[in-house]
């Protein structure tokens, strides 16, 4: 996850998709019938294993990156004012998405992180909440979460709040103990917040802080910790408690408010970050391994619902529009997809 020193950029264009739509339905505890599944495409040949010790391995021809047609249901905002983005939020009140942007260093307390704004339509205001201005604290922000008119987002070791409409902060809230606060989720509830952290310190070496936090009334208190817990990244909460997708183990289960998890499933790709759930009931949880988003539900195989997004963050879901936005950590770029072809 550390930034490379120089990256080619993604264009302002449509991104050429390898892999295939693929929405599951009814995620589990929803309905009992299933309809279904279209077919997949194929998955990708295993990567080959490396050469024994000492043996030169031959490098063959050049890779070819394969051609595909581009798709009218996906759209690339590059170069428009993004430095690491990190995390995307759709309000739907407002019908905008916010885009946080660690700006530089990750773990550093330098205050150069802002929040974008950008419209459905691709219209971007890059210093919507920026650090260092206008009374704004802001280091290296991550997951975010809407919850009445705050927007919430994670910063480091520190819950900052914001005015969801002039992006006036309104305070924070301190998590002792944290080093590497992560995502961000609003529970079924709509009171009860969720947060991960990742247990990373300087250098993506493990802190031992690995935890999910749960926030009620204002209240921090520590649902679950340890080393069990992967490296928790993405949140998607559901009745009972909440999904989580872990980076370390490439893991997704479901952590009750009872602080207990269940339902541990090993995903075929790892390095895993954002997760959602669509209206049709899919899970999409993006993989840094795959560079790709994989869809299914619980228990059953996750299939490469689209692939070639390289870097991809904490994802975020317009359900108006049935659509799927892909922060690309690494090419400072936004990926806007409509799941069903649509505009």
């Amino acid at each position: 996850m550390t930034r490379p020193s120089s990256t080619p950029r993604l264009s302002h264009a449509r991104l050429p998709l390898f892999g295939c739509l693929f929405l599951a339905v009814a995620a589990a505890g929803c309905s009992k019938q299933e309809e279904p599944r279209p077919p997949v495409a194929a998955s990708p040949s295993p990567e080959s294993q490396p050469p024994p010790e000492g043996q030169a391995q031959d490098p063959g021809p050049p890779e070819e990156t394969p051609s595909f047609p581009e798709s009218d249901a996906t759209r690339i905002l590059a170069d428009v004012g993004f430095r690491t983005p990190e995390s995307v939020q759709h309000d739907p009140d407002q019908d905008v998405y916010f885009v946080s942007n660690i700006g530089g260093d990750p773990f550093e307390k330098d205050g150069d992180g802002f929040i974008a704004r950008v419209t459905p339509a691709g219209e971007v205001d890059a210093k919507f909440i920026v650090g260092g201005q206008k009374k704004v604290t802001l280091h290296a922000p991550k997951g975010m979460a809407v919850i009445h008119d705050t927007l919430i987002v994670a910063d480091i070791d520190v819950l900052r709040l914001f005015d969801r409409r002039t992006g006036a902060p309104r305070g924070q809230l301190k998590v002792e103990g944290a080093t590497f606060l992560n995502d961000v989720a609003v529970g079924t509830d709509q009171k009860t917040i969720y947060v991960s952290d990742s247990g990373w310190k300087p250098g993506f070496e493990p802190s031992g802080t690995d935890a999910v936090y749960r926030v009620v009334d204002g209240k921090v208190s520590k649902l679950a910790g340890g080393a069990e817990l992967g490296h928790p990244n993405g949140l998607w909460p559901d009745r009972g408690g909440t999904w989580v997708a872990s980076f370390g183990t490439g893991e997704l289960y479901f952590l009750g408010n009872d602080g207990k998890r269940s339902r541990v499933q090993k995903l075929d790709a790892g390095k895993l970050d954002g997760v959602v759930k669509t209206r049709d009931g899919a899970l999409l949880v993006a993989s840094w391994e795959a560079s790709a988003i994989l869809a299914g539900r619980p228990g059953e195989p996750f299939e490469r619902l689209l692939s070639g997004v390289e870097s991809p963050a904490d994802i975020g879901y317009d359900r108006k529009r049935n659509r799927l936005l892909i922060p690309s950590f690494s090419k400072d770029a936004l990926v806007l997809h409509d799941l069903d072809g649509s505009e």
